[in-house]
């Protein structure tokens, strides 16, 4: 028996499945301040084992910055996050009285994961997975393993192109103003413009501007990592005619300098939407708990 926590900005994603594609029983959980949080994440826990046995590992894909080194002291642990409350929070610990492993790794990596297992990330080696939503990250699989350095990847981060005269805005990042986060989140949307994007004219300017923001960010990812496939999820990509949109600009910028390889042509097989939805991340939660279980095993 299987745990996976999705644990996002706004929301937390609790569900136990058999395996990654066998979910028996979910809930969502309005993210709260954490004690809160955990204390609701414990009880869903300890109702599901009640019913359906006992857990053998839990995947906990969160949002960061956060500790992702199992042999770091301070592993599980939320960094310097813009979400108030939250810094030094220590998953691990918070789930603490459950008697199974906890493995943490970063909200993106869990989604990749998750599509790489069962959704559009099938069949390739190499696969980027790009969250837009109430924050901005990005993640990158090789042979279904995340990828970090000395820490996880914060691409979210990176400073697009800033036209002033376009687009005014200064940014709302709280450590950097106008990196892409600041310039491209759902909240920078609404900042500027009062409104969400899929709520917005298709003709809307704020189309073309967020096209352009998150073009630099697919290029970066493409002339950096050059992944098989690059994924986009999150709430802002629901917006209709986005993904259009950036396949085009991202095609602007790379000049048909990768002609032939997959990220050559028109990028409608290239930069694709996630195959499971909403259910990204916390299926490579359970898939992350999954391979906790089978090494404890052996």
């Amino acid at each position: 028996m299987l745990g996976g926590i999705e644990a996002g900005g706004t929301k937390i994603v609790c569900a136990v499945g058999s395996s990654p594609d066998q979910i028996l029983a979910s809930q969502v959980i309005p993210t709260a301040e954490p004690a809160i949080s955990f204390q609701q994440v414990c009880a869903f826990f300890d109702k599901a084992q009640a019913v359906h046995g006992k857990i053998d590992a839990i995947g906990v894909a969160a949002f960061g910055p956060i500790d992702i080194d199992p042999g770091s002291p301070a592993y599980g642990t939320v960094q310097r996050t813009p979400k108030p409350g939250w810094a030094g929070a220590n998953w691990v610990d918070g789930l603490g009285r459950l008697p199974c492993p906890v493995i943490v790794d970063t909200d993106v990596n869990g989604a990749a994961l998750g599509e790489w297992r069962l959704g559009a990330g099938r069949g390739h080696d190499t696969l980027a997975y790009v969250t837009v939503g109430t924050g901005i990250g990005a993640g990158v699989l090789k042979n279904g393993r995340s990828l970090s350095g000395a820490g996880h990847f914060e691409m979210g981060h990176i400073y697009p192109p800033h036209d002033y005269e376009s687009d005014p805005f200064p940014g709302r990042c709280p450590f950097h103003k106008d990196c892409l986060e600041g310039l491209a989140s759902g909240p920078a949307i609404t900042d500027r413009w009062g409104i969400d994007l899929s709520q917005m004219p298709v003709g809307h300017p704020a189309f073309a501007l967020q096209a352009g923001y998150l073009a630099h960010l697919a290029a970066t990812i493409i002339l950096t990592h050059m992944p098989d496939r690059i994924i986009f999820g999150g709430s802002v990509m629901k917006a209709p005619g986005l993904m259009e949109r950036l396949r085009a600009a991202t095609r602007i910028l790379l000049a048909d300098y990768l002609y032939g390889g997959p990220a050559g042509g028109d990028l409608v097989a290239y930069l694709v939407p996630p195959a499971l939805g909403d259910q990204s991340g916390v299926t490579g939660a359970l898939a992350m708990a999954e391979a906790r279980a089978a090494h404890a095993a052996h």
